[in-house]
């Protein structure tokens, strides 16, 4: 029985995992590609899609046999036991740190196309986004459906609308070109690109919201992924036609720059309007997310019980709160540092590997016949995505080190207590 309402459907299922995996990354990302690996990039979109549809298929599978708001940790915990349960939910909490304010220095980016904002200003705008999105989430998960459904229409048409003015494909630009003398390049492309299929894991968490889990759930995770990644690799068309990339200080600004070329001087009102509202559903996805893993911990007695309480509305508001002022905390952190986007992007981009990672691991344990060989392929792919990265790896598998260390010591804690009490699971 399901302890959320019932509310998504197949749409608004697609609506809500298409955005929130376009949201980010579709008008960044396919420049930040280009620069690293050229029109190379555009294999690299391919084998990404091909990387990513075995891990879709198998979170598919276990979205819609064990739905659940507490996600990829509450999968991990059924086939590992708490202990690792307790670990991954951390490790996926862990992304608040750097994943969200890489998402809003990305949102607030579009703005300052507009205007010469300040770092202060940005970091209003940064902040006033992160009070929408507490403000939504007060509302039913359809509410958010339905704002998602048209965002996602917005940016399908923006990028449609790109091909029709710039008559793509451009016979000088090969949809698909030569590679030979390129492979070394793909490795450095794909541990940026991999930041676009992040979400599906943020997505388990709404699966107990669906109103047919068995069937909407998989059907929405899977049409979403295709969506976005043709979505994606259109737009990298796009930017190596017309040559919007090559610094990593602009990179950020393609879409503005594209349609700058485009339409003139006065489309950069809706580029920033487009950009803002793709960033915008992605990050509501993730916070609703993150939201729905707190509450559901409390909701099992594995958090202080004050989390678990929800609104009128049925949705977790108390966790919510607590999700927005943290991302609001790590914003201002990461403002007051001056991180870069790259350092942001690739450093977020360890952690969910290494959650899909373990994701895949315990759908070998759980799945049955033919999705656990998937779910073992998976698991090596999600490994070699993993030493992709490079040294940034290390910071999710430093991190993972270190919550496993701290969790070994609250229960070593908790056993040398008065009569041996035991950690809660």
């Amino acid at each position: 029985m399901s302890r959320l309402n019932k509310e998504l459907g197949l749409l608004q299922g697609i609506a809500l995992l298409s955005t929130s995996l376009l949201g980010t990354g579709i008008f960044v990302v396919p420049a930040l590609a280009a620069t690293a690996a050229g029109t190379a990039s555009l294999w690299a979109w391919l084998i990404l899609i091909a990387l990513v549809l075995p891990v879709a298929f198998t979170f598919a599978q276990l979205g819609r046999r064990f739905p659940h708001a507490g996600g990829a940790p509450h999968l991990i915990g059924r086939a590992f036991g708490p202990r690792l349960e307790r670990i991954s939910a951390w490790l996926f909490l862990a992304v608040l740190p750097v994943g969200l304010p890489a998402a809003l220095n990305i949102a607030s980016g579009f703005w300052q196309a507009l205007f010469d904002l300040t770092p202060a200003q940005a970091l209003l705008i940064q902040l006033a986004t992160l009070l929408a999105i507490l403000v939504l989430g007060q509302r039913p998960a359809k509410a958010s459906g339905l704002v998602q459904g048209a965002i996602a229409l917005a940016i399908i048409a923006t990028v449609a609308l790109i091909w029709w003015l710039g008559e793509l494909p451009l016979a000088n630009q090969p949809l698909l070109p030569p590679i030979a003398g390129s492979w070394q390049l793909l490795p450095a492309a794909l541990g940026v690109m991999f930041w676009c299929f992040v979400g599906i894991e943020a997505f388990t968490h709404l699966g107990e919201e669906f109103k047919r889990p068995e069937r909407d759930f998989p059907l929405a995770l899977l049409l979403g992924v295709l969506l976005a990644g043709l979505v994606y690799w259109a737009c990298s068309v796009a930017v190596l036609s017309f040559g919007v990339y090559g610094n990593l200080d602009s990179d950020a600004a393609s879409l503005p720059r594209l349609l700058d070329l485009l339409l003139g001087s006065e489309a950069r009102w809706l580029s920033a309007l487009v950009g803002y509202l793709a960033c915008f559903a992605s990050m509501n996805v993730y916070i609703q997310g993150f939201a729905r893993l707190l509450w559901s911990l409390a909701d099992e007695g594995k958090l202080p019980g004050g989390l678990a309480r929800r609104n009128e509305h049925g949705v977790p508001a108390r966790a919510l709160l607590l999700v927005v002022l943290g991302c609001a905390l790590c914003a201002t952190l990461a403002w007051s540092l001056s991180l870069s986007l790259d350092q942001l992007i690739r450093y977020a981009n360890g952690n969910f590997v290494l959650i899909y990672l373990l994701s895949m691991a315990a759908g070998a344990v759980l799945l049955e016949g033919l999705w656990r060989w998937l779910a073992a392929f998976s698991t090596l792919l999600c490994s070699l995505v993993l030493a992709m990265l490079g040294l940034e790896a290390w910071y999710a598998l430093g991190l993972l080190a270190a919550l496993a260390a701290l969790d070994g010591a609250r229960g070593l804690h908790l056993r040398k207590l008065p009569g041996g009490t035991r950690p809660s699971a």
